[in-house]
Order: structure tokens, then sequence, then C-alpha cells
């Protein structure tokens, strides 16, 4: 197990003439451990890696291996919809010292089931490091069924799932399958604790980019046994999840975590600031 618990899948901050902002980065990487998060997930799609270089990539995992010093995990966002480039990807951030990698599914060519098999396939045999797969399907075109992360979970170095498919049922169907040979992760903040009470081990969240301590005390209560607590957090946050996703992400939690001052309100095209009237906010 890669982690358990809380991943913040990280923004990257950009200065206002759109380079990496490393000095925010190493800021929003310390509040995320004094926030008491598990694991960060950089490069993942909240981190905008469709618009960044292979040395701008380069600086993130570096900045962020440096940062946390060992303390927690680092996970490396390392999928592309070309099996080659994701091989390439893997083994690139395996070199710069990745703790583990999330590869999604792949995204506009819309592959068979069949074809996730043989992508994973592919992907994990060009690296040694553990690797999260990621269903999210509203982004890709493509549904990873439970059947088929079965078969995928017998690989030996896929070790979880960030399942963010949105429905339970499904869900729980991967949970059962998977069982004994993979764990699944939720992919959405809305459903974290339910996911968890059908066996996930945690999350890999957005909302944690601004609130780290908050979604990490609600993994924690539910892990302790007090799941009247996870589950008053879970509702309690609802309307500020909702909120992160009015516009589409990580548009919302940028500016979220800018008002913060953690970092500047600066995304590349073709995200542009969110026009919402309200800064999403979470009374803790």
């Amino acid at each position: 197990m890669v982690f358990k618990g809380v991943a913040t899948a990280l923004i990257t901050p950009f200065t206002n003439d759109n380079k990496v902002d490393i000095k925010s980065l190493k800021r929003l990487l310390e509040f995320q451990l004094e926030g008491g998060v598990d694991a960060v997930v950089v490069l993942g799609t909240t981190g905008e890696p469709a618009t960044m270089s292979q040395s701008e990539k380069a600086q993130v995992i570096e900045c962020a291996l440096k940062t946390v010093d060992g303390k927690i995990p680092v996970i490396a966002g390392a999928g592309s919809n070309s099996t080659s480039a994701a091989k390439d990807a893997c083994r690139f951030a395996e070199g710069l010292g990745a703790d583990a990698l999330l590869v999604v599914t792949p995204y506009y060519n819309k592959c068979t089931q069949d074809g996730l098999i043989c992508h994973y396939t592919e992907v994990a045999g060009a690296t040694d490091l553990p690797i999260i797969c990621y269903n999210v399907p509203g982004r890709t075109g493509v549904n990873m069924l439970p059947a088929t992360f079965s078969r995928i979970a017998d690989i030996d170095n896929v070790c979880a799932i960030k399942e963010a498919s949105g429905n339970m049922e499904q869900i729980g169907e991967c949970l059962r399958l998977s069982e004994g040979k993979a764990e699944v992760y939720s992919g959405d903040d809305s459903l974290t604790v339910p996911v968890m009470a059908m066996g996930g081990q945690g999350v890999i969240s957005v909302a944690s980019n601004a609130y780290p301590k908050y979604v990490a005390d609600m993994t924690k209560a539910f892990f302790a046994g007090d799941l009247s607590k996870a589950g008053a957090m879970q509702k309690n946050m609802l309307p500020f999840v909702r909120a992160l996703f009015s516009e589409v992400n990580p548009i919302p939690i940028k500016r979220t975590v800018s008002e913060l001052g953690l970092c500047e309100n600066v995304l590349r095209l073709p995200l542009t600031p969110s026009k919402c009237s309200a800064v999403a906010t979470l009374t803790e």
C-alpha cells in the first residue's frame, strides 16, 4: 500500500509570467505536511501537466521530493493516451526518485477493455515502482470496468486504483473483485467516507489542497472507528466540494488556494480563471 488516508492531488502554482512557481510550490507542500496528509500526488490532472514541458515536470517532482524529504510518499502522474509515451513518463519519474506512479487510463483514443489490460501490462513492465491506476471516464471517454481492473491488479506492481467514476455500485464491485490484490481509493471528495465504508483505503483529494488538516482528520476519524464524526465531516464538506467542481477542476481550487495566500491564481490556457462570484470555502 502506497498510503492509507489522504493524498493531495496537488495544484501546480505558476508565476504571473507563466513559469512554475517553485517558491509557492514549496509553501504548498509544507502546508500539506503541516496538515498531516499521508501522501502527495504531483502532475495529476489537478496539476495541469498537459500544459507543461518535460523540464518543468522535472522541477515539480524534484521540488516535491526535496521538500517532503521522505516524510510522506511522492506519487507522480505519468499517464498518456500513448502507451509508449506512458512508459517513457514512468521511467522519467522513476529516474527522478518518485515513490509511486499515478497512471490514468488512455484518453481520447477510447480503447477497449482488452486495450486497457494491454496498456497497463506494458506500462507496468517499464517500471519497478508501484502503480495506482486512475479511472476517470468523465475526462477520458473510457470506463475501466471492475472485472478489467481485477485482471490488471494481477500485475505485480499494480497496487491500487483511484476510482473516479462516481458510480458507487461500480466502486463496490471494484472493491469486491480486487480484494486481496489491490487497494481502492476514492477519486471523488464527496464519496470519501462511503468508499472507505466499503473497504477503500482513503482518497486522492482535490479539497485537501485548501484544507489538508480537515480531510486528513476525516480519514483518521474513520480509521479510528469514529464513524459518526467521519460521516458528519463528510456531510459538512459537501457544499464546498460542489463549489470546487462548479467549474472544471482545477479552476475553482486554484482560486481558493490563491485566496488563502499560498499562490497566484494563474492557470495555463486553455484553462481560464474562475468566473464564479464567490470563492469556495469550508467551515471547519
